[in-house]
């Protein structure tokens, strides 16, 4: 039976599906995703031929840096995706998901970067910038 995941934005414009396993959830701490969440980005990923959305003409495309941009419901402002360009995969924010997700944090990454108002204690491996 293969692994099928739904989940949508907060107010349902878009929503979308994804088949087969999911990656771990990579935990981002860079001044980039906490300014966009209020936290940390926590997001798996899905091949792009695995990931179908519904109500994409409601997702807006915002390009926070020179190597990829981030998706978000244009209606509700909902974080949705991070994809970084010449990628055949797309990040999907974790807490977008329709539960039960059976996700867990794998990884911090740009810990040097987090905010000072939390602790990472969970005991998934920190990096200072990226886990490559």
């Amino acid at each position: 039976m293969q692994d099928i995941h739904t989940g949508k934005c907060l107010c349902g414009a878009v929503r979308f599906e994804t088949r087969g396993a999911l990656r771990e959830v990579i935990a981002c701490h860079c001044s980039q995703c906490r300014r966009q969440t209020g936290l940390y980005y926590a997001a798996t990923n899905v091949a792009d031929d695995r990931l179908t959305v519904e109500g994409a003409e409601n997702v807006t495309w915002y390009r926070a840096s020179d190597d990829a941009a981030r998706g978000f419901c244009r209606t509700c402002g909902s974080a949705l995706f991070w994809k970084a360009d010449g990628r055949t995969d797309t990040s999907i924010m974790a807490g977008s998901f329709d539960q039960p997700t059976d996700l867990k944090i794998g990884v911090h990454i740009f810990c040097a970067d987090k905010g000072d108002f939390y602790e990472i204690n969970d005991g998934a491996p920190q990096f200072a910038a990226s886990s490559n």
